[in-house]
């Protein structure tokens, strides 16, 4: 089975490209943060400074291998799912569930390790940067110099092949056992993560508004129940999607075709409510604490420029990875329906009314991650407001929250609608012919 996996990646290497892409910019960042441990494990590095590295790379260590299975399993879901038919054809000629399971796998951690590889230059390019960022902030010294060594590569890689192989093997699991005791070990997850979100959010009233820590509690908590929301996404979406009163044949037909579709689109959901919480209550928060620093007349502190050197920095890999996550499903999950598309066409609708209806239901599956994420993003805000300053709701979430959803929705519907008409441009009944 693992030469047929060989065998697959050489002749369809296409249809891994999205798993080598999330492997890829997964194990740059794993590798680009936790090369801060090997520099600060170099001599002549002082107390204060390695302080600052190790707590760079154990924080974005933990969101980084967050976001490679997340990542990994989205592509490697939506992987799978395209390959129905071929995994069908499998079974029916001998193979049985393990050696399905064991190809792929095997083609997941062949991907993985090749996307591994080629991130070490990009990750040591990177963690030469991020050292010149704590040393522009003072909060290292300037005779620091990089390094790049076994920490960073260990963990890169080791995460990297163990994200992939777990999630290809639950993708391929789930596919081979069809619905039968489906979703038992998802729903205990998912209930997990939101109570332990809900008691770290509520344990911030316990902090004073000047303790060091009082970002902590509420930001993990918005990040669980985002994790929540976010594994229990194809059940909220039917349950939207129960209570949308649109009418029209595109909007009918796009309620109908998310609502087939939910299973298939959780990976997108899973991005967009992670996006959506993680940047708007990091970003909120720290603005709300800089205006209280600034309120009170007083400087930051070197913990306090660490935190926020911190935020920033995990914002923005968010952005960027959360982002090529969107495309990448989005793409995959898209050109998939070129036959759906074709089929459509054949049946009398124009390429217009079959763009509407992907906009359409590009727009209720925006939405739905929108408001989960702003909800999950909220339930930390608004505590850690309550303690920091005097007011419960503070003004920068407006602001800082349409900002985020405005990205989330330009990458989403962007994407969707380019290559919709990337696949209209095919002729209607070359599409049904190709794809059957």
């Amino acid at each position: 089975m693992f030469l047929l996996a060989l065998r697959s990646i050489r002749h369809r290497p296409g249809r891994f490209l999205a798993t080598l892409l999330s492997a890829f910019l997964g194990a740059a960042i794993i590798m680009t943060f936790n090369s801060m441990h090997d520099t600060a494990a170099q001599d002549g590095v002082d107390s204060a400074g390695a302080q600052t590295l190790s707590t760079a790379a154990g924080v974005v260590g933990g969101y980084g291998t967050l976001l490679v299975f997340f990542a990994v399993a989205s592509a490697l879901t939506v992987n799978v799912r395209q390959r129905a038919a071929e995994l069908d054809l499998l079974r029916c000629s001998g193979a049985t569930p393990a050696q399905l399971q064991r190809m792929v796998v095997g083609e997941a951690v062949v991907v993985a390790l090749v996307g591994a590889a080629l991130a070490i230059g990009p990750a040591m390019l990177g963690g030469r940067a991020l050292l010149e960022v704590f040393q522009d902030s003072g909060q290292v010294a300037e005779s620091v110099a990089p390094s790049f060594g076994p920490i960073a590569l260990l963990t890169g890689i080791g995460i990297t092949l163990l994200a992939s192989a777990g999630a290809a093997f639950l993708a391929v699991r789930r596919a081979t056992r069809g619905r039968e005791r489906r979703g038992g070990a998802r729903k205990f997850l998912a209930y997990a993560a939101l109570l332990t979100g809900t008691a770290s959010a509520s344990s911030t009233f316990v902090f004073s508004a000047t303790d060091a820590a009082l970002m902590a509690p509420p930001a993990y908590g918005a990040i669980l129940l985002s994790v929540g929301c976010a594994l229990m996404a194809p059940r909220l979406l039917e349950a939207v999607l129960d209570r949308l009163p649109l009418n029209g044949a595109s909007g009918w037909l796009a309620v109908r075709n998310l609502r087939e579709r939910a299973g298939h689109l959780a990976g997108i959901l899973m991005s967009l409510i992670l996006f959506t919480a993680v940047a708007t209550a990091t970003l909120t928060m720290q603005a709300v604490e800089s205006d209280a620093v600034a309120a009170s007349g007083l400087t930051k502190s070197i913990d306090a420029r660490n935190l926020e050197t911190l935020n920033f920095t995990v914002v923005g890999i968010i952005v960027v990875f959360v982002c090529v996550m969107l495309v990448n499903s989005l793409y995959a999950a898209t050109s998939y329906r070129a036959r759906e598309f074709g089929q459509q066409r054949l049946a009398g609708a124009t390429p217009g009314q079959v763009l509407g209806t992907v906009g359409a239901e590009t727009l209720i599956l925006t939405a739905t991650g929108a408001l989960l994420g702003l909800a999950a993003a909220l339930a930390g805000i608004v505590p850690f407001t309550m303690v920091r300053s005097d007011g419960a709701l503070p003004g920068e979430v407006y602001g800082i929250g349409g900002a985020v959803v405005a990205v989330g929705a330009s990458v989403t519907l962007g994407t969707s609608l380019t290559t919709a008409r990337r696949m209209l441009r095919t002729p209607a009944v070359r599409a049904v012919a190709v794809a059957s």
